[in-house]
């Protein structure tokens, strides 16, 4: 899985960036030191300046790329759904059991394991962190609406879609699939904040994807 990644293009829609960063070195260290300093610094505290200062060059090369510090965390943020999809695709493949496709989903989706990952310019465990901390800002926007027509979360709208057919396979009866799946992705973020910020809110960090699982298992049971 590692060398077929390495080799894929993971899509991301066309109305987030000026310019493709992966067509070009600079627009990859653009990538790899974003990285760097939203997980350093937070998203409000994270400017072109400051990243101009970290890639040796100029503000007005990133904004070739991007038009604002908003798009850039949206190019991040759908790279990684996109990442997310790809590992689902590989990992529930040949398994004809719907119940055990389902518990590899919840845990791929909740669990913050990076070790079988390589890319020559992404950390994805600063990426992980990115995304516990900064990923609902992409949305809680007055924009969300335009963004969407855009196809700008079609990623992440996939993504969940894909893991709502396996319940429908398990209870075509049930008719929250979506909602579910929803709550469980955001939910997983925000367990991993207050286990990281707010320890005494959780109870387990490391038992994070069994709660989901057996959420919902007992979720869906038909009886």
């Amino acid at each position: 899985m590692k060398n077929l990644l390495l080799k894929l293009k993971i899509h991301v829609s066309d109305h987030i960036y000026l310019k493709d960063p992966e067509t070009s070195d600079l627009g990859k260290k653009i990538i790899t030191e974003s990285i760097n300093l939203l997980d350093e610094l937070g998203f409000e505290s994270f400017t072109f300046k400051k990243l101009s200062e970290k890639i040796d060059s100029t503000e007005a090369s990133i904004y070739r790329y991007f038009e604002s510090k908003h798009k850039l965390l949206l190019y991040i943020i759908s790279w990684y759904w996109g990442w997310l999809e790809y590992r689902l695709v590989f990992g529930l493949t040949n398994i004809n059991s719907p119940e055990e496709r389902l518990n590899i989903a919840i845990r791929i989706i909740t669990d913050k394991e990076s070790k079988d990952f390589e890319h020559p310019y992404i950390d994805l465990d600063k990426l992980i962190n990115i995304i516990v901390s900064e990923s609902s800002k992409t949305y809680l926007t007055q924009n969300v609406d335009q963004e969407n027509q855009d196809g700008v979360f079609e990623g992440y709208k996939q993504l969940v879609g894909r893991i709502s057919e396996i319940i429908k396979e398990i209870n075509p009866d049930y008719q929250y699939a979506r909602m579910l799946i929803s709550t469980i992705m955001e939910g997983a973020n925000h367990l991993r904040f207050f286990s990281k910020h707010l320890p005494l809110m959780i109870d387990k960090d490391e038992d994070i994807s069994q709660f989901y699982t057996d959420m919902v298992l007992k979720t869906i049971n038909k009886n």
